[in-house]
């Protein structure tokens, strides 16, 4: 069982970052797993499913340069909600909520790239561009069957098989849905007050994460199911990452991470039941008093009676 890092005061990624990261080393070294299973799914070949020339007409949209390039996904899924979560640690000065935030984000991003790639190559699915990967100088050919014959660049033609689920989309939900989640505990959006301006903080980093998915559809990477599925994907993840870290937003506890929530739900119970002790306390030793108290009026009146039996037999005797 994890002991509680999280007790009363402030705690410093200096003092306490060590020991937090130690309690869940495991956790670190699976994370690392998943970043080396990530590189070797990349390095699989993907699926070439069938693609006929009547099916052409829906894949000979232009090839288009990304709108939101392959390096900035990360920097925005992931970098920006590092960056608030630093920013809320500067205020706090609680290690334990950095800690559990970086890593239950990282989780998300990285299961979810996971998933998404190995669904990649196992649906194969040809992007709205695939006729120009194929043929980029727009002569296609085709065998006995009616399949395509590719005679573009390998790694372009690969790329092309890779349309469903969007990555773009699913890393996007990932690190920012579980932002929005983040925020909404932290400032309390659910706190039955009805203060909408909440809610426009937490729908920010979804309307963000959105538009990333439309520009692959504006790009012609993505079928718009692609970009669908991605972002239910990706926001699945982030809750599930969320909640294994944090309480849900509307919990009464939810700006705080699991185990300082466990700590001070157990201070208030420790409280709760310090004064009910105490009169039991008080009650055992009045009882133990009474006893005593009352054991001594049984040996004194034993002894009188004694008494007054071996006076009585004098008396006869004489």
């Amino acid at each position: 069982m994890r002991q509680n890092q999280c007790n009363n005061g402030p705690h410093l990624i200096r003092s306490h970052g060590a020991k937090v990261a130690q309690t869940y080393l495991y956790d670190w070294l699976i994370l690392m797993l998943l970043g080396l299973a990530l590189v070797v799914i990349h390095l699989i070949h993907p699926f070439y499913r069938y693609v006929g020339k009547d099916m052409m007409t829906d894949l000979k949209y232009p090839l288009k340069d990304n709108t939101v390039p392959f390096w900035a996904v990360p920097m925005i899924a992931v970098g920006l909600p590092i960056g608030v979560f630093i920013i809320v640690y500067l205020r706090k000065r609680d290690v334990c909520d950095l800690h559990h935030a970086v890593l239950g984000l990282l989780y998300s991003a990285l299961v979810t790239s996971v998933i998404t790639n190995t669904v990649k190559n196992a649906v194969g699915r040809p992007r709205p561009d695939f006729f120009w990967r194929c043929f980029p100088d727009g002569k296609d050919v085709y065998d006995q069957f009616g399949n395509v014959i590719c005679h573009g660049e390998n790694k372009v033609v690969d790329e092309g098989h890779r349309s469903f689920p969007s990555g773009h989309t699913s890393w996007s939900f990932a690190g920012l849905g579980f932002l929005s989640l983040y925020l909404a505990g932290k400032i309390e959006a659910f706190d039955r007050r009805g203060h909408v301006a909440k809610l426009c903080i937490v729908f920010l980093p979804l309307l963000v994460a959105s538009l990333i998915g439309i520009s692959r559809v504006d790009d012609y990477w993505h079928h718009w199911q692609d970009v669908f599925a991605g972002g239910l994907l990706g926001l699945a993840v982030a809750t599930f990452c969320y909640m294994q870290f944090f309480p849900p937003p509307y919990h009464p506890e939810g700006r705080i991470p699991h185990t300082c929530s466990q700590d001070s739900e157990g201070l208030r119970t420790n409280a709760r039941d310090s004064p009910n002790n105490e009169e039991r306390t008080r009650n055992g030793v009045e009882s133990q008093e009474n006893e005593g108290t009352g054991n001594g009026c049984i040996g004194l009146s034993t002894s009188r009676t004694s008494s007054q039996t071996l006076e009585e037999m004098e008396s006869g005797g004489r």
